[in-house]
C-alpha cells in the first residue's frame, strides 16, 4: 500500500514564504521530500533561506513575488511550470498588518484609518484570491491539487485590535469553503481548497504586542496564555505536521475545512 503521507516530488509553492512561519514550513517540507518554491517580496532572505534548505539537502528556491499583482504571480506561475511542469500545492502564507488598520485601547472605532484597513484586506484576502486563481490553472488541467490557505484565530472571534486583519481572515475561512465547494463541483474530487487556522506564535508582527523587550509576556501576551490551555505559544514547527497531511492524500476526502492548530485557544470558554 502506498504511503499516504508521502510528498516526495510534490511541487509546492508557498506565498509569503520568507517569514517566521513561512521559513518553518519551508524547511519541513522541503526536507521531507518537496520541492518548495517560496514566493516573497524579501529577495536577499528569500534566496539566503533557500540556500540554507538546498545546504541540508532539501530542494528549494525563492522568486520575487507581489501577490496583489496578478501579473507578476503569473509570471512567477509560467516560471515554474517552465521548470517542474507541474504545480501540487498552493500555500498561501502572505499577510500582514498595519497599524491604521487597528485599534488600541486608546483610541475608538473613529481613529481607524479605512485606507490602511482597506490595505490590510487586500493584502491578506486579496492576496490569497489572487495567488489561488492562478496556480488553480495548471490544477485544473493536471486534475489534482491542494490549496492551503491561511485563516486565523481572529476569523473565529472578534478579537480586540485587529479589525482589519480579523475581516480579512474571516473572508479567508469564507472564502476557502466556498472554493472547496466550486472547485469540486466545477473541476473535479482531485481539486482540494482547506485553511488552516494558527493559534498565537511569536512572529514579526506581533512579537512587540504579545512579548516585552526583556522577553516576558505583555497584558496581551498573558491574555492570550490564560486563554490557551495549553499554557504556552506555539512553536512554528508544529504547524508543519497538519500541513503535510492536508497536502498530501491522507487527506483525499478532506476539503472546505478550516483546521485549528492553537494549543486548545479556540476551545477555551472561561
Amino acid at each position: 500500500m502506498n504511503n499516504l503521507f508521502d510528498i516526495k516530488g510534490n511541487v509546492t509553492v508557498i506565498t509569503g514564504g520568507t517569514g517566521v512561519l513561512g521559513r518553518a514550513i519551508a524547511k519541513y517540507l522541503a526536507l521531507n521530500g518537496a520541492r518548495v518554491i517560496i514566493l516573497g517580496r524579501k529577495e536577499d532572505v528569500g534566496n539566503q533561506l533557500a540556500a540554507e534548505i538546498c545546504a541540508e539537502g532539501g530542494e528549494c528556491e525563492f522568486m520575487k513575488t507581489d501577490v496583489m499583482n496578478t501579473e507578476v504571480v503569473k509570471k512567477n506561475c509560467e516560471d515554474i511550470l517552465a521548470k517542474y511542469g507541474r504545480i501540487d500545492t498552493l500555500l498561501n502564507a502572505a499577510g500582514g498588518n498595519m497599524p491604521g488598520a487597528t485599534i488600541p485601547p486608546d483610541k475608538t472605532f473613529f481613529d481607524l484609518q479605512v485606507d490602511q484597513f482597506q490595505t490590510v484586506l487586500n493584502l491578506n484576502l486579496t492576496g490569497t484570491v489572487t495567488p489561488t486563481q492562478v496556480f488553480l490553472e495548471p490544477m485544473v488541467r493536471q486534475g489534482k491539487g491542494s490549496i492551503i490557505n491561511f485563516s486565523s484565530m481572529a476569523a473565529f472571534r472578534p478579537l480586540t485590535r485587529v479589525a482589519g486583519y480579523a475581516a480579512a481572515k474571516a473572508g479567508i475561512s469564507n472564502f476557502t469553503a466556498f472554493m472547496a465547494t466550486e472547485c469540486a463541483k466545477k473541476f473535479g474530487e482531485g481539486i482540494r481548497v482547506n485553511a488552516i487556522a494558527p493559534g498565537f506564535f511569536l512572529t514579526e508582527q506581533n512579537r512587540s504586542l504579545l512579548t516585552n523587550p526583556d522577553g516576558t509576556y505583555t497584558q496581551r501576551g498573558q491574555d492570550v496564555i490564560r486563554q490557551t490551555p495549553f499554557g504556552r505559544m506555539g512553536d512554528p514547527e508544529e504547524l508543519c505536521g497538519t500541513i503535510h497531511y492536508l497536502m498530501s492524500d491522507a487527506s483525499k476526502f478532506v476539503t472546505g475545512t478550516v483546521a485549528v492548530v492553537d494549543g486548545g485557544f479556540n476551545a477555551f470558554a472561561m
